[in-house]
């Protein structure tokens, strides 16, 4: 297995940091992964899946969203909608590598849209969430003490887990402009779901409500244990298992 760079132009023009994780022998196919809203490529959650992927025979693309990590732009524009285009455009650089069409696997708030990319693009064959909000609204819990300032003032410093980030309102005014139940209802796509029933930021009844959304076919692992990030090396090896099953049943 190879790492090697990967950069691309987002959806708003800036150079966004990938890497590809190549497999040793002719990959079987390839995915793309889509990191939680406050967290980058380089998360465990992220690499050991772009890693175990690699080692099973597919290439796996995990990237930065634009104005996160070593990607360029600014965190305080981010939306839902910017995540949504930053993954279409990671999507088509794919395609322009050579490869044809991917899975997509996206965690927490890139699971949620993730749905709503998967929805639109043709080019993603098959979904896999983990541990994603079934609304994208679900994510202003984690700023609560902050949303009415953020709301009057326009732009604002919020803090999610001991960490500060800047936000501008049209983060929150974009987050009523998705369904993400509907989308993950309209797939018309293999879909597994994965979620921690001790899942304490995303509690587990949104990964059930996602999966009882869902069309056939679709799957559903629910892990005894693990948490939001799948900390535990049994829960992340747990996961990997079941998505490279998975891949290899519906993108062969």
């Amino acid at each position: 297995m190879t790492a090697q760079p990967f950069p691309f132009i987002g959806s708003q023009g800036h150079e966004l940091a990938g890497v590809l994780h190549r497999p040793s022998s002719a990959a079987k196919g390839s995915v793309l992964l889509a990191h939680c809203f406050t967290c980058s490529k380089d998360l465990h959650t992220m690499t050991r899946l772009a890693k175990g992927l690699a080692d099973a025979g597919y290439a796996a693309l995990r990237f930065d969203f634009t104005g996160i990590g070593e990607s360029g732009g600014d965190f305080a524009d981010k939306t839902v909608s910017a995540n949504v285009s930053d993954l279409t455009r990671a999507a088509a650089s794919l395609i322009a590598e050579g490869f044809g069409p991917c899975a997509l696997i996206g965690h927490s708030l890139g699971g949620a849209a993730s749905v709503l990319a998967a929805h639109r693009l043709k080019t993603v064959r098959s979904l896999i969430t983990i541990g994603a909000p079934s609304s994208t609204e679900h994510v202003t819990h984690l700023f609560a003490d902050d949303v009415e300032e953020l709301a009057n003032a326009g732009r604002a410093t919020v803090t999610i887990s001991g960490r500060s980030f800047e936000l501008a309102s049209g983060f929150l005014d974009d987050l009523g402009q998705h369904d993400v139940l509907t989308s993950a209802a309209e797939l018309n796509r293999p879909y597994l779901v994965i979620h921690a029933q001790d899942d304490t930021v995303v509690g587990f009844d949104n990964g059930q409500a996602l999966f009882d959304a869902a069309q056939e076919p679709k799957r559903m692992l629910a892990l005894e244990s693990g948490g939001h990030l799948l900390g535990p090396r049994d829960a992340a090896e747990a996961a990997l298992e079941a998505i490279v099953a998975f891949l290899d049943e519906t993108n062969g």
